[in-house]
């Protein structure tokens, strides 16, 4: 099975042709459970995020804050694999003809092997990965083993990238443009402001055909409207690893992240 770059290139543009930007869930694999991370992320899909991005858990998140740190730490001690991360992506995407992609640190992939994640990946139906801290100017292997297997290679800009910084990035990359709204890690935030607004126009800027999705820090319909206002689309992670952290049992988990999907789905729908 070739990789789904082209199911995400029209998944975004879909969007785009409703006049609305895409809706972007974030859920780690192997939380609580291999099995009821699946579940939840056809929960979100059901719900009406157009696009999913499987965690991967790792035991130093240097860009994810403490919900999504607790997240990692229960499947990282349930023994989360990658071979559970790739079974995930594989039920996620097979179920529902979505497209998945992977966010991981370098690391686990360093040690894994490139050749060989990329290749399962893509025999998984894996749309791509993102890589918050992997550097543009040394991801050249990653980039020719991805391409081989028609998969995204999605980077992250910051407010503290500058524009030449900004030109080489959307160069590189492949699928979408990850957006971080603000410096620091993730979490809901009561404002997703004019930072991230300002990095959208920097980023778009370089002459990018690339969407850009901005993520960090949404979490209800009103912040997901205010982000659709100006971004490509709206990545929400923490807000749905939230209601599954603290409802009583897996079956409230996967009712109150439908809910949330619906109400974020709605919400990139009203545009300010």
């Amino acid at each position: 099975m070739s990789g789904n770059i082209q199911l995400l290139t029209d998944t975004l543009a879909a969007a785009k042709a409703e006049g609305r930007s895409a809706l972007i869930a974030y859920l780690p694999a192997g939380f609580p459970t291999v099995d009821g991370g699946i579940e939840a992320i056809k929960a979100v899909f059901d719900g009406g995020a157009d696009v999913v991005e499987v965690g991967l858990p790792h035991s130093d998140p240097v860009l994810d804050g403490p919900v999504i740190q607790t997240a990692d730490d229960i499947a990282l001690r349930g023994g989360v694999r990658i071979a559970d991360v790739m079974r995930t992506v594989r039920e996620a995407h097979e179920a529902t003809g979505k497209p998945v992609l992977v966010m991981t640190y370098w690391n686990p992939i360093d040690r894994y092997g490139v050749a060989r994640f990329t290749a399962e990946l893509a025999e998984a139906g894996g749309a791509g990965c993102i890589l918050p801290d992997l550097p543009v100017q040394e991801s050249a292997l990653w980039r020719e083993h991805a391409a081989k297997h028609d998969l995204a290679t999605v980077f992250v800009v910051a407010p503290s990238s500058r524009d030449a910084r900004l030109a080489e990035i959307t160069a590189a990359g492949s699928g979408f443009v990850y957006a971080a709204s603000l410096m620091g890690v993730t979490g809901t935030r009561e404002s997703v402001g004019a930072q991230a607004q300002d990095l959208v126009e920097r980023t778009r800027a370089t002459g990018t055909d690339l969407p850009v999705c901005v993520g960090l820090g949404v979490s209800d319909s009103t912040q997901a409207a205010e982000v659709a206002g100006f971004a490509d689309g709206v990545i929400v992670g923490s807000a749905f690893v939230k209601r599954i952290l603290e409802a009583p049992d897996h079956p409230t988990a996967l009712t109150a992240i439908h809910k949330l999907a619906k109400e974020l789905s709605q919400g990139v729908r009203k545009q300010p």
